[in-house]
């Protein structure tokens, strides 16, 4: 089982890990009601690496993100739920809109996406191949997101 680790933490384990020569990689995300969609994208950014940290994008930053009414499950939760799969090393909460500050702080050798970034611009490149490593862009489980999710529970009868 992972941990919930501040990002000091987390980078002494990105530290170890270099050190035995073992691949990073690292995804963020809100992960706000987890689905069985999360965990197939997790399950195969795990597969690319040694450890997976996963970074959680905080209250607020899935507030401004997000909109009204979000997060429904406070970052500290999430990132709970996130660390108690046994794929997922380290989850890390983060504030920033986009996670350019923490891959620059991690360095990951792999740093993965949702397929929905093939064809609009992923804030975070510069700063993984500035770190010397690459984006993989998983393919997303079709219908399967927290927005359908949360429309679907608004459509039940009252």
């Amino acid at each position: 089982m992972g941990q919930v680790l501040l990002l000091d933490a987390a980078q002494a384990l990105r530290a170890a890990l270099r050190a035995g020569g073992q691949t990073l990689v690292v995804t963020n995300g809100h992960f706000d009601l987890m689905h069985v969609g999360h965990l197939d994208y997790l399950e195969r950014a795990r597969a690319l690496g040694a450890a997976l940290i996963v970074g959680v994008n905080g209250d607020a930053s899935t507030a401004r993100l997000k909109g009204p009414g979000r997060p429904l499950i406070p970052a500290a939760e999430r990132a709970r739920l996130l660390a108690a799969l046994g794929i997922v090393t380290a989850a890390v909460i983060f504030e920033d809109d986009t996670a350019t500050a923490l891959i620059a702080a991690l360095e990951p050798d792999i740093y993965v996406k949702g397929g929905d970034y093939a064809h609009k611009p992923l804030p975070e490149r510069a700063a993984v191949e500035a770190g010397g490593g690459r984006v993989v862009l998983m393919p997303l489980v079709p219908e399967r997101s927290t927005s359908a999710l949360i429309q679907r529970i608004r459509a039940l009868p009252g």
